[in-house]
């Protein structure tokens, strides 16, 4: 559904979308069309700036669709990024198995993905890597309000 009048998206436009990430394989790693859309500020962050560039100039109702390459959506796999931690370091009742996306804390007190890719008795190796790093983005868009960055109506 198309509401307001049809600004196009600029630096600063709060955006009100449906958006889908899929990956090569068609699998849906995010997606707001069965949900309720995603409200932002274009260029607060909240978007990889590869998906934001996408935006520019899109009026409500527009849709896009676009394949990013890893460099331009989650960076490429870095090796350096994987490690292995010891068995111990896990809670017992954790079910570890390869695949398993577990949010650790790093120095900084961030919060910190990570994919479990094997578990031996002594160790689980975990990669670091944003669990979408690696992979072509196939970036999906239908756009459904925009509210200037100079409008009165934008917070």
């Amino acid at each position: 559904m198309v509401v307001g009048v049809r600004y196009p998206i600029g630096t600063g436009s709060t955006v009100t979308l449906h958006l889908s990430l899929a990956l090569e394989d068609g699998r849906v790693a995010e997606s707001t069309f069965e949900g309720e859309p995603h409200t932002f500020t274009l260029g607060d962050g909240s978007l990889l700036p590869g998906l934001e560039l996408a935006l520019y100039g899109l009026r409500p109702g527009d849709t896009q669709r676009l394949v990013l390459h890893p460099e331009q959506a989650f960076g490429v796999r870095d090796p350096a990024r994987i490690h292995p931690v010891p068995r111990a370091a896990f809670a017992d009742d954790i079910n570890l198995e390869p695949g398993l996306i577990i949010g650790f804390t790093d120095s900084g007190g961030e919060e910190l993905p990570g994919t479990v890719l094997s578990v031996t008795e002594a160790t689980v190796e975990v990669d670091f890597n944003h669990p979408l790093a690696g992979h072509a983005i196939t970036f999906e868009v239908e756009i459904i309000d925009v509210i200037p960055a100079d409008s009165d109506d934008a917070d």
